[in-house]
């Protein structure tokens, strides 16, 4: 089902909105089928485009398709030049930072290691130099850039614009840190979680894009869970939804830092990948690619070399994997059971090399386990924007608080 507008005099802003939404989402579309699909009324359809084509945000691209009644329609499509947007990916080991245009496309992405052990203000530090340095490298002048968007590792406060106190960062206790970065790079910066950031870029332009209803599986550092719901991004009344590698798939399991026993981030992070591939080679003989390495030198079986040999099938690395990855079916399920979308998305460098793996063994459990599987079967797909998930996806943010029709837009009006 497709968003409607409407047509009282005092949301013009949510009208327009509602049209740049339908003309991002289509690959070409008519004002008429746009009138179709949000309920608004021809001629206020065509008002909006006429000021969107005079603004250079949309343009007609001498394509047409015959009505049913012969006359041919204009294709409108968003002019990509229309806007910049930056984003920024903040990761315990690694910042990530990108520039894309307005269908989301980065036309450049630059990483450097996350300070470590140093208070907040060096990893601004290095946030602004980074941001500068991609600025420059795509040619884009400052004034042209819509805004910055960063994704962070929760909680967070989002209204506030302050991170507190995230597990695995040490010296973050409540740092204002949209604050600190605007006031640095000299742009608004539109803050929200990694795995929420990493939705909203999928819904913006990647397997989600038309989706009503999707929940996306972020796997980095952490795993994070973001939702879309009915077009909408459900942050939950403290902005802090999605927790889904929080989720206990093992009630006696080993603790973790959130206070639960056996939640899935504490089974399925890199880190406890790498320790159950490392304790699998100690035990046994041989069998394995990464045997020699690991004899040699365990530290040189890491995340990256257990991934690729476990996507050429090693029998070690894939045996791990794959038990990681029933661990995510499971949580999988509960979240369709829970919220009944239409279709699940995983994604992130967590899951870099062996995406197929996760997918065919989440594929399978919704097939068989949700409660609902005889009415329809929720869908599973790897990430779109595969390692660059969470970088595009902080700049789709400020994209999306931009162009998209927000709900809390017409209770502000």
């Amino acid at each position: 089902m497709r968003q409607s507008g409407t047509n009282l005099p005092k949301v013009g802003r949510y009208n327009r909105a509602v049209v740049m939404d339908q003309i991002q989402l289509a690959d070409g579309i008519s004002r008429v089928e746009i009138a179709e699909h949000t309920g608004l009324t021809p001629q206020t359809v065509s008002g909006i485009v006429r000021r969107l084509l005079d603004e250079g945000i949309v343009w007609e691209d001498g394509a047409s398709r015959a009505s049913h009644g012969g006359k041919p329609r204009t294709t409108l499509r968003l002019n990509p030049d229309a806007g910049r947007a930056i984003g920024l990916h903040f990761d315990p080991v690694e910042l990530t930072c990108a520039l894309v245009d307005l269908l989301g496309r980065p036309l450049a992405v630059r990483k450097r290691p996350t300070p470590s052990g140093t208070d907040p203000s060096h990893v601004v530090a290095a946030m602004t130099e980074l941001v500068a340095e991609v600025r420059a490298s795509a040619g884009v002048p400052h004034e042209e850039v819509l805004g910055l968007g960063l994704a962070t590792p929760g909680p967070i406060d989002l209204e506030q614009g302050v991170i507190v106190t995230p597990p695995q960062l040490a010296h973050w206790s409540r740092v204002p840190v949209r604050r600190m970065l605007s006031d640095a790079t000299g742009l608004p910066v539109t803050l929200d979680n990694d795995a929420t950031a990493a939705a909203v870029g999928e819904r913006w332009s990647g397997a989600g894009k038309g989706v009503a209803n999707f929940a996306y599986f972020f796997f980095g550092t952490g795993i994070g869970g973001g939702l879309i719901l009915n077009h909408q991004v459900y942050r939950g009344g403290s902005f802090n939804a999605g927790e889904f590698g929080h989720s206990a798939v093992l009630p006696d399991g080993p603790e973790c830092y959130c206070g639960n026993r056996g939640c899935l981030e504490r089974l399925i992070n890199p880190s406890a990948i790498v320790t159950e591939v490392h304790r699998r080679l100690a035990a046994r003989s041989g069998g394995s690619v990464l045997s020699q390495a690991f004899g040699q030198d365990p530290a040189s079986v890491d995340h990256a070399a257990v991934q690729r040999a476990a996507a050429d099938g090693d029998p070690v690395a894939a045996a791990v994997i794959d038990e990681a990855a029933q661990h995510v079916a499971s949580v999988a399920v509960s979240v369709a059971n829970f919220i009944d979308v239409d279709l699940i998305v995983l994604g992130g460098h967590g899951i870099h090399h062996v995406e197929s793996r996760y997918v065919e063994a989440v594929a399978a459990a919704l097939a068989t386990r949700p409660l609902s599987r005889n009415i329809r079967v929720t869908e599973v797909e790897a990430s779109l924007l595969g390692t660059d998930a969470a970088v595009v996806g902080a700049a789709a943010l400020v994209l999306h608080a931009t162009y998209s029709p927000q709900l809390s837009a017409l209770l502000a009006d």
